[in-house]
This record gives structure tokens, sequence and C-alpha cells, in this order.
């Protein structure tokens, strides 16, 4: 086994830590979970420092859990939080909790070794526990004192809070807390491993552990940093919303753009967390990017390795294609072998009109196709005077005044995109 703790410490990756925890690591193979919220049938970049985790701890020689929360999902987790989420019905949990499954198989072994990846679900355990028996076994325990101590719910019964705490909600550590209990005694999982901000629940459930079971029981925690911009902004998270890693969600274009674009130091935070180069590579690279930083190796790199990992490496191939279109390099051939999500990606923001499929059938002159019908120049003279300094394309193809568009002329049979110079673009979409 290798020394997990060792190996987070020097990504920047451990925020707290319970005593010994360490030591058991080094002592025997050891189980550890991650509890995943399946408010959604795909997991965000945010989720992936927890999933990283458990990556490492599988590396490392011990046995990585993924606890969908399927019961703690239809509560809703305070910490954090300004109000309760929507709870979800368990058909919707069920389907997220089979996309989410498919998005860990390509960072975690579920199939060989004596520490394959395990996923569980603590609805299972948690759907026949009736509200008497709840009480009796698991809150007679805890003190609400305990509870109430814990910074995710003294920020909500603030007199500052506006929204106040359900008592579904404050229930919510209790539940998390029996989740660590149901899988020490069942699955002899003795570590949970989670964000800074759930460093509460997770003690919690090393106390019930405790509590419950006597002193001799041996339960540990690791919390690791939350991870924010440079800037102080959230991680994550772009004008349109979370970064996802299902690509119907986030097209592995913007995907990939995401982490090309982040600033310098970012990338030599971020690499180190969500690759799995070595330290000596690492360094290197970051040594090599801060000799020609204009180069942004640092962010190549980033983009690449996890681009491929999640979506494929031919994905991360068409991003570059897409990128050097975007940028002038591209040719005709890589613009007409992109499919339709990643050519609206790539043109996302500039300007678009429509025209009419019929316009194509007998074919339209240039002229009267840039100016008139779709709008990219205000006048035939400014089309024809650009054309002529040889700095209008189609398609990425250099066009005279003579040129006629015909239905064969269509991106994916309903996109043209024109160029003015270098990097005006204009998309016309054909309906």
């Amino acid at each position: 086994m290798h020394n997990f703790v060792e190996e987070l410490k020097w990504r920047g990756m451990i925020h707290d830590m319970t005593p010994e925890a360490e030591e058991q690591l080094l002592k025997e193979m050891t189980s550890g979970y991650v509890g995943i919220d399946p408010t959604a049938d795909s997991l965000h970049i945010g989720h992936l420092v927890g999933v990283m985790m458990l990556v490492h701890l599988q590396l490392a020689g011990h046995r990585p859990i993924a606890l969908v929360g399927g019961a703690t999902g239809m509560i809703g987790d305070p910490s954090g939080k300004s109000q309760e989420r929507n709870l979800l019905s368990e058909e919707t949990l069920r389907q997220n909790e089979s996309g989410i499954k498919a998005q860990l198989a390509k960072f975690l072994d579920f199939e060989n070794g004596d520490n394959k990846a395990l996923l569980v679900n603590n609805y299972d355990w948690m759907k026949e526990f009736s509200f008497l028996d709840f009480i009796r076994d698991v809150g007679k325990h805890l003190t609400v004192n305990y509870m109430m101590a814990k910074d995710s719910v003294k920020k909500r019964i603030s007199p500052d809070s506006k929204s106040g705490m359900s008592f579904t909600e404050f229930s919510y550590q209790l539940v998390q807390g029996y989740d660590f209990l149901h899988l020490y005694q069942n699955e002899g999982c003795k570590l949970q491993m989670g964000g800074s901000d759930q460093w509460g629940n997770i003690i919690t459930g090393t106390e019930l552990i405790r509590r419950k079971l006597g002193h001799e029981s041996n339960a540990f925690a690791i919390t690791c940093p939350l991870i924010t911009k440079a800037d102080g902004t959230k991680f994550g998270k772009t004008e349109s919303g979370n970064v996802w890693l299902d690509s119907e969600k986030t097209s592995p274009y913007e995907f990939y753009q995401f982490w090309l674009n982040v600033s310098d130091e970012d990338a030599g935070k971020y690499i180190r967390i969500f690759t799995l180069h070595t330290q000596q590579f690492i360094n290197q690279l970051i040594a090599e990017h801060m000799k020609e930083p204009h180069l942004r190796l640092l962010q190549k790199e980033l983009a690449k390795d996890i681009t491929a990992r999640v979506h494929s490496v031919q994905a991360y191939c068409s991003a570059i294609e897409a990128s050097e279109i975007l940028f002038g390099k591209g040719t005709t051939d890589m613009l007409k072998n992109m499919d339709e999500r990643t050519l609206l990606s790539v043109f996302k923001g500039v300007p678009q009109s429509e025209v009419s499929r019929d316009e194509f059938v007998a074919g339209i002159g240039i002229l009267d196709f840039l100016s008139e019908k779709a709008g990219a120049f205000k006048s035939n003279g400014e089309a024809r005077r650009m054309i002529k300094d040889n700095a209008v394309s189609i398609n990425k193809v250099k066009i005279s005044d003579n040129y006629i568009l015909t239905s064969d002329s269509l991106l994916n049979k309903k996109y043209v995109l024109v160029q003015k110079g270098k990097k005006n673009y204009f998309l016309v979409k054909v309906v």
C-alpha cells in the first residue's frame, strides 16, 4: 500500500483529519466512502474533488465506496445552503444513480481486485426505517445541544437567517451519521471523506459510531479544502451554470474550454487535484510554463488530461480542432466534420440570423445572401468591397462575388458560417 495521506498532502487535498487516520491507512486495507448528491443524473466538476479522493484511495490499495445519497437527497443538506432543496421521487433518484455510476466507472475500478470500488445508495437501508425506530436507535445517542453546535445548523437558525430551518433538514446530520454507522457495521468502512463544509456531518458519524458501539470502535474522517478560483469566486460555475460531465449538458468543447481558460494560478492548483500526474512531472511542467506562460502549457495539459478521461481521446481531439477553427487555423474539412452541438458551442455568442431553406433550392447569389437575406453586411456594396479584398469566407473557403450558395453549401444541412476578416464570424441558420 502507498501512503494515501502523503499523496493527498502534496496535492493540496487535505483540510482536516481525525487523529490516527494516517496510521489506520498504513496499517491495513481500509474502506472509505464519499457521499454524492444525486439531485441530477450527472456529476458536475464540483463533485470531482471527492471522486479524486476515492481514486487516490483505490490507487493506494484501499477500497473506495461511493455513496449515492438517495435518502439524504430526499431531504437536502443544509451545509452552506440558505434554503431547502426540492425533494425528489424515488424513480428520479434511481435514474440519477444509474447516470452517476456510469461516470464514476471512468475513474474507479468496479470490477477487479480485493479493493474494487463499491456503489451504494443510502435509500436502500433508510426506506424501511420507521420514524420511531430511527429516533429510538439513532436519535437517542446524540443530544440536541451537540447537533445545534454545528456551524451548518447555527447559520440557519441565527436571527439573521431569513429562511430558518425545518426539522427535516435539522435531521440531516443524523441520517448522514447513520450512513457511516451502517457502512461501518456492514462493509467494514472506517473512513468517511468529503469537503471541509462536511466536517460537522462527518464527525457526527464518528461520534455516533463511538457512542453506539463503544469507545473501542474507531472511525476516521478526512476532508479536503473547498476549491475556489484565484479571484475568490466559486469553482465549477460559468455564466451558463454548472460544468457537467454529461456531454449532453456540457459539450466536450465547452468542457475543454473551461479548463483551457483557467488562470495560471488555478491551473497550478487544479493539475495537482484533477490529474494523476506525478509530483516530479507537475513541478517540471510548472517550471516550463513559467518560462513561457503565453504558451499556456499548464492549461493545455490539464484540459487534455481531464477531457480525455471524462469524455474520450477522440472528444479531446475534436475540441482541439474546434478551437483551431475558431481562431483561424482550422480547415474546411474540420468544419464539415463537426457535429451540430459542437458547432453551436464554438460559435455561441457570435451574431446569428435565419434564412429560408427555399432560397437555396435554385441557388442564391453571395451578395444577395450576405446583405439582404442574412444581414451579415449592411449593403451589397460593403460585401462586394470586402470580397474584393479577399476578406470574406464561406465555411472557411474564400469566395468571389459570383459565388452561388446551394443546399450543398450547408453545414450539418442547415448552417452557413460567414467569416469577415480574421476573427469576425456570422452564423446563418437555414430553416
